[in-house]
C-alpha cells in the first residue's frame, strides 16, 4: 500500500453547501464541503438485517466487516456472493449457509448514526504483542496526515490499521464504528491479517468499538480521546491495551500498561 494518498473525489463523499460565518470581522457568507451520509440496507438471503447510516466510500468492506464483527460470518468464504446495488441503497449478501436465521435480539449503540449490534460480551484476545509509547505516537501523527476527507469536509472520524512501522488500511466515516467495519472487511479481501496489530482512531471508544477490536484480535487500541468507562473495563478483562488522548508527545494507557513496557503495580 502506497504510504502518500491521493484527495477523494468530492463527487459522492461530499456536498458544497452555503453557510454563513460569524468571526470578529463579522458576517460573511462562505461556501463548505459537507460529509454526505447514506441509509444503506443490508439484505442476507433476501431477509433485511440491518440499515447502517455510513458514508458512501468502501461500502462492500463495511458489510463483510459488519458481517463478520457480529458473528455472521467466519471468513470470506462464507459469502458466496454480494452484490451492492448504489442505485438503491442496497447490498444483497447470500450466504453459503442457506438455513441462516435473523438474530433476535437488537442493541442500539452509541456510535454515530445510531449503530446497531446483534450480540453482546467480547473476544479474549491473545498476544504477546509490545510497543512503545513513540511507536504509538509515531503512528498517530500518520493517522492525522491520512485524514483525507476529514481535511475536506470535517464531520468524518478515522481509523487505521498498523504494524507499527506503517499504516495497512486507512478508512473514514461519520460513524466511527463504520471505521472499524471498513478495516475488517478489507482485511478479509485483500487477505491482511488483523491479528497482532495496532488499531488507531480519532473516535471516543465505546464498548462497541472495544468488541470489535477484540473480535478482530487487536491487542492494542489508541484513541485521541477518552474511552467510555465500560470500555475501560472490558478492555481490561479481554486483554487489551486501550490507550486514550495519544496527542503530541502524551499518551494515557487504560488498561495492559505492561504491552507499552510501563512496569504494572
Amino acid at each position: 500500500m502506497e504510504e502518500a494518498m491521493s484527495a477523494p473525489d468530492v463527487k459522492g463523499v461530499a456536498t458544497d453547501i452555503l453557510c454563513s460565518r460569524y468571526s470578529e470581522t463579522g458576517w460573511t457568507k462562505a461556501k463548505v464541503h459537507a460529509p454526505l451520509e447514506r441509509e444503506l440496507t443490508v439484505y442476507v438471503n433476501l431477509q433485511h438485517l440491518v440499515t447502517i447510516l455510513c458514508t458512501p466510500t468502501k461500502l462492500n468492506y463495511l458489510v463483510l466487516g459488519f458481517l463478520y464483527s457480529e458473528g455472521i460470518i467466519s471468513n470470506i468464504n462464507d459469502v458466496v456472493m454480494m452484490r451492492v446495488c448504489d442505485a438503491e441503497s442496497e447490498v444483497d449478501v447470500r450466504l453459503k449457509d442457506s438455513g441462516f436465521q435473523l438474530p433476535t435480539k437488537r442493541t442500539l449503540t452509541s456510535g454515530c448514526g445510531g449503530g446497531a449490534t446483534f450480540t453482546t460480551g467480547g473476544q479474549m484476545v491473545n498476544s504477546d504483542l509490545v510497543v512503545t509509547p513513540a511507536v504509538v505516537l509515531s503512528q498517530m501523527k500518520l493517522l492525522l496526515e491520512q485524514e483525507e476527507l476529514y481535511r475536506l469536509s470535517g464531520g468524518v472520524h478515522t481509523s487505521v490499521l498498523s504494524d507499527g512501522r506503517k499504516l495497512l488500511v486507512v478508512t473514514e466515516d461519520i460513524g466511527r464504528h463504520n471505521t472499524l467495519d471498513k478495516i475488517q472487511g478489507e482485511c478479509l479481501m485483500r487477505g491482511i491479517t488483523t491479528k497482532d496489530r495496532l488499531i488507531l482512531t480519532t473516535g471516543r471508544v465505546s464498548s462497541e468499538m472495544l468488541r470489535k477490536a477484540a473480535r478482530m484480535q487487536v491487542p492494542v487500541l489508541v484513541s485521541r480521546h477518552t474511552p467510555t468507562g465500560t470500555a475501560m473495563s472490558m478492555a481490561k478483562d479481554l486483554g487489551i491495551a486501550l490507550i486514550g488522548q495519544a496527542r503530541g508527545n502524551r499518551l494515557s494507557v487504560y488498561s495492559h500498561p505492561e504491552r507499552l513496557g510501563c512496569p504494572t503495580q
